[in-house]
């Protein structure tokens, strides 16, 4: 490709947007708004993935053994319990400590164990902390068959429950992503056909004096691809200043709770943006010129 051609294709560019400011002005906001929304939604579903992923990573199991155990017996539950693959974490809980959190945790109504004197009816205990949440039953029912072990816990009906919410939210926030990315890019397709509509007569009169297609094509593909950066550069710049003050808002009430973390993620979602932008510009634009290049 030519030099001079080159230089073209970028002033066609620069003078159809100056020529078109209203409707190059209304195709930038049109990408910004889009991708900003979309951006949003982005935002809101790795958030609650990392959510989901919080509150999984929480559920663990409870192994009771019996009290009549020796500690052989004990040692031999820790280590065959420990050489699971699925298992990431084991903690041993002996009874004394176990009486000593529940006090913690009862506060102000402690007084209520003062009844049991001498005694603690707690059994010693494993808490156990599997890799992923799925192999949370499984876990449970290879270390409900060892040798010394009376009794499994890890909230049944509340894991499952929890396990099924967060396999929706993630279903949800996929779906969601998915339309409204369908529906940016027909936004901004019709907004960019409209620009090619208003020179049809220019296209109309390249196409008689011998034009190629492509020489007709990339002074549009260009444009679209500045629309699409401009409007991804603006969605993208907007988008870091609200993350950023949405965690500020957040973690001065919810210090501890789960966001994804500002950078790289908002790197990342930069680089994303301005992509799709690109992507969507160069999409409507062929989209739209393939109507106007039959003559």
């Amino acid at each position: 490709m030519k030099i001079q051609t080159v230089e073209y294709y970028f002033r066609e560019v620069l003078v159809s947007m100056i020529r078109n400011r209203w409707m190059t002005f209304a195709s930038i906001g049109t990408v910004a708004v889009s991708l900003f929304v979309l951006g949003v939604f982005l935002i809101l579903v790795m958030n609650i993935n990392k959510m989901a992923a919080s509150l999984e990573s929480q559920v663990q199991i409870s192994v009771y053994i019996n009290d009549n155990l020796p500690e052989e017996g004990r040692k031999e539950i820790e280590r065959m319990t420990r050489d699971l693959k699925s298992v990431s974490a084991i903690e041993y809980v002996p009874r004394e400590q176990a009486l000593k959190i529940l006090r913690e945790r009862l506060g102000e109504n402690k007084k209520i164990l003062d009844a049991l004197g001498e005694a603690n009816p707690l059994p010693n205990a494993f808490l156990v902390t599997v890799k992923s949440a799925a192999d949370v039953k499984k876990t449970a029912a290879a270390i409900a068959d060892l040798y010394g072990v009376d009794e499994v816990k890890y909230g049944q009906d509340v894991a499952e429950n929890l396990f099924e919410l967060t396999h929706l939210m993630r279903l949800f926030g996929v779906i969601l992503m998915a339309l409204l990315l369908f529906a940016t890019i027909f936004i901004i397709s019709n907004t960019i056909r409209l620009t090619v509509f208003a020179r049809r007569k220019e296209i109309a009169i390249m196409k008689y004096v011998g034009a190629t297609d492509w020489f007709i094509r990339w002074p549009f593909i260009l444009e679209g691809v500045a629309l699409g950066t401009i409007g991804g550069g603006v969605s993208a710049l907007t988008l870091r200043s609200f993350y950023s003050a949405m965690i500020d808002k957040i973690y001065e009430s919810l210090t501890f709770f789960p966001m994804v973390e500002q950078y790289p993620f908002m790197h990342y979602l930069t680089i994303a943006l301005i992509g799709a932008g690109i992507f969507i510009g160069i999409l409507g634009s062929t989209v739209s010129l393939k109507r106007f290049m039959e003559v």
